[in-house]
């Protein structure tokens, strides 16, 4: 009868040991929660890849600076610059959009000048340390009246086999306004290139009603395209989102803002159908970032992203482990 008792007690025991372990794991899992959402993610396809996203510092005629990450959440710095400012009139280099092409090569343009540019600057590069020659693209030199060529951003089309590049330009009287100045009053235009030699000719990419500026083309996996835009205009002066069914529009069904007053520059990635964008704060003075699985609802995660300070409109592309470690090297020296 003894045994029988202690054989009874040492049952329970085990059973209630087993209980608190299933607890205890239970509670971890809770109290992680949306916390530990993105960790549980495959930041990057390939696990030797990284994360790298391209940036410059006000006054920005220092020019390219560079930051990384593992997962796009933290990012950091590497530094800079990696490429100064080599052509247009004002010495600067804004907005700098990078994209790799299918053969491996980077190929780079960004905003020359404020005002008075009818191009805007390219450069291409295998590693972000050796670099092309700097060229400046005048696809606006066929409008005389044109009065800045602002954030050229390139996309590749897969299914196109060429690269497109969008910028806003204004061109006085041409369009209807809002408050906006003449001078104020911007349009999104566009080329394709293959080989970043020869051009199609410039075309309207989107004429929304409106002042638009800083926008950046998205593929969904539904092989549809979203369209993350600015609204310039001066009631507005933050970001929405438009669909189409190419890369090239029409794009339509403009939304809501999804950010507050006062924001610019996104830029996107998707990690396991949740697409996170990246955007400059500037009224608040930070760069901050929102989640999103539909272009539709859209979730603040600017509390769980860390940037190098001063660290602005850019876009995220991705290097291999040799390159970083090359480009640690060589943010060593430059922060000597």
């Amino acid at each position: 009868m003894q045994y029988r008792n202690n054989k009874h007690r040492h049952t329970m025991k085990v059973r209630w040991i087993n209980l608190a372990i299933i607890f205890s794991f239970f509670l971890c899992s809770c109290d992680t929660g949306e916390q530990a959402d993105h960790v549980s993610e495959a930041p990057v396809e390939d696990n030797d890849e990284v994360y790298i996203f391209t940036s410059f510092r006000e006054p920005a005629t220092e020019g390219l600076y560079l930051a990384y990450s593992e997962d796009g959440y933290t990012w950091e710095d590497l530094s800079g610059p990696y490429l100064k400012p080599g052509v247009g009139e004002s010495n600067i280099m804004r907005d700098p959009s990078v994209v790799k092409g299918p053969d491996g090569t980077f190929h780079m343009v960004w905003t020359t000048d404020w005002r008075g540019a009818d191009g805007f600057g390219y450069a291409s590069t295998k590693d972000f340390i050796e670099w092309s020659e700097q060229q400046f693209i005048p696809v606006m030199d066929h409008e005389p009246e044109v009065v800045n060529v602002w954030a050229p951003e390139l996309y590749y089309d897969e299914d196109g086999d060429r690269f497109i590049i969008i910028w806003a330009s204004t061109i006085p009287h041409r369009f209807e306004k809002g408050e906006e100045a003449e001078d104020n009053n911007h349009r999104m235009y566009y080329v394709t290139t293959r080989d970043f030699k020869e051009f199609s000719d410039t075309k309207l990419f989107i004429d929304p009603g409106f002042s638009i500026i800083d926008a950046v083309i998205v593929k969904r996996d539904k092989e549809d395209y979203v369209l993350v835009l600015k609204d310039n205009t001066r009631p507005e002066r933050n970001l929405k989102v438009a669909f189409g069914d190419s890369p090239l529009g029409p794009y339509e069904d403009i939304s809501e803002p999804f950010t507050g007053h006062l924001t610019e520059g996104p830029t996107v990635i998707e990690q396991n159908g949740k697409y996170l964008i990246f955007f400059d704060s500037y009224g608040g003075e930070k760069y901050d970032a929102v989640k999103t699985t539909d272009f539709k609802t859209f979730i603040e995660i600017g509390d769980e992203i860390q940037f190098p300070e001063g660290h602005k409109h850019g876009t995220i592309s991705t290097i291999d482990r040799e390159i970083l470690n090359r480009l640690k090297q060589r943010a060593e020296i430059l922060a000597k």
